[in-house]
C-alpha cells in the first residue's frame, strides 16, 4: 500500500488537480456549448500529459532532489527510477491516443509543441539559465491554449496564457532561487546560479512588477468586468506584492522557498478571475 501512495504521490496528485481545475475554468471562460466527452478528453490529456511529465521530471532530477526534494518518492526509495521511466512512457503514450480525438489545431499544439517541450526542459533545458524557466512558462500557458483550440475559441484563452506565462516565470525564478544550494552541488546552471543571488532577486522583482501591471490592463480597458479586477487584486496582485516585499527586505532562500508557496495558486485564482471578469 505504502509504494501505491508513494506511485500516487510521483505523479503529484495536487498539481494534476488544478490542471484538470483549469482545463474546466478554461471552458467556462470560452462558454463552451459543445459536447461533454470533448472536456472530459481535454481534461484527461492535461492530466495525462501533466502526469508524465512530473514522473520524468523526477526520472531526470534524481540526483538533485536528493538534496533540493528529499522527501520526494524517488529520493526516499520508495520508488525506482525505472518505475518512473514506465510510468512516463504509458501516460504520455495514452495521453496521446486521446489527443487524436481532438482537432487538427489541438493535435498539432500537443503533438507539435507540448509533448516535446515537456521532455526537453526535463532533459537538458532545466538548467540552462532563463531558457528552462521560459520553457516551462511556455508549456504552462499552452494548457490554456491547447484547452481554446479544442473548445473552439482559441481568441479567449490568449489572455489567459499570457497570465499564465508570467505568473509561472516568476514562480520558476523563485523556485530556482530556493532550490541555489542542490542546483549549484549538482553542477546545474540556474538563472540564480550563474548570475547570482543578488540578480535573481532583481530579475524576479522585475518581472513581478511587470506582471502586476500587465494583468491589470484588461481590467483598465474594460475587456474584463469588475469581478476580474476586484478578485485579480486579491489573489494576483496581493501575493505579487508580498513576494515583491519579502525579496527587497530579505533576499534569500528561506524567503524564496515561501514565496513559491504563496504563488503556487496564483495562476488558478487568475483563471477564476477572469471567468468572474466575462460574466
Amino acid at each position: 500500500m505504502n509504494r501505491l501512495i508513494a506511485h500516487i504521490r510521483l505523479l503529484r496528485p495536487l498539481n494534476l488537480f488544478t490542471s484538470a481545475l483549469a482545463v474546466l475554468l478554461s471552458s467556462l471562460i470560452v462558454h463552451y456549448r459543445g459536447p461533454v466527452e470533448i472536456t472530459i478528453l481535454v481534461t484527461f490529456v492535461v492530466i495525462s500529459f501533466n502526469a508524465a511529465a512530473n514522473a520524468f521530471n523526477d526520472y531526470i532530477d534524481y540526483e538533485v532532489d536528493k538534496i533540493n526534494r528529499p522527501l520526494r518518492p524517488l529520493s526516499l526509495g520508495l520508488v525506482s527510477r525505472e518505475s518512473a521511466l514506465f510510468l512516463t512512457l504509458i501516460l504520455f503514450g495514452i495521453g496521446s491516443i486521446a489527443v487524436l480525438e481532438l482537432n487538427k489545431t489541438a493535435q498539432l499544439i500537443a503533438f507539435g509543441f507540448a509533448l516535446p517541450l515537456m521532455i526537453i526542459y526535463s532533459w537538458l533545458l532545466k538548467g540552462v539559465p532563463l531558457v528552462g524557466n521560459v520553457v516551462v512558462s511556455t508549456i504552462l500557458g499552452m494548457t490554456f491554449l491547447f484547452s481554446g483550440t479544442a473548445f473552439e475559441n482559441l481568441k479567449a484563452m490568449i489572455i489567459p496564457a499570457a497570465l499564465a506565462f508570467g505568473l509561472t516565470m516568476v514562480r520558476e525564478l523563485v523556485k530556482d532561487i530556493a532550490d541555489m544550494d542542490g542546483d549549484q552541488s549538482s553542477g546545474l546552471k540556474t538563472y540564480p546560479v550563474y548570475f547570482g543571488l543578488k540578480n535573481a532577486v532583481k530579475l524576479t522583482l522585475v518581472l513581478a512588477a511587470v506582471i502586476g501591471i500587465g494583468a491589470f490592463i484588461p481590467f483598465l480597458t474594460g475587456y474584463y468586468g469588475i469581478g476580474y479586477g476586484v478578485l485579480l487584486i486579491l489573489v494576483v496582485e496581493i501575493p505579487l506584492g508580498v513576494v515583491v516585499v519579502s525579496l527587497m527586505n530579505n533576499p534569500g532562500i528561506t524567503v524564496a522557498i515561501r514565496s513559491a508557496r504563496l504563488l503556487k495558486f496564483s495562476t488558478l485564482g487568475g483563471l477564476i478571475a477572469i471567468y468572474l471578469g466575462t460574466l
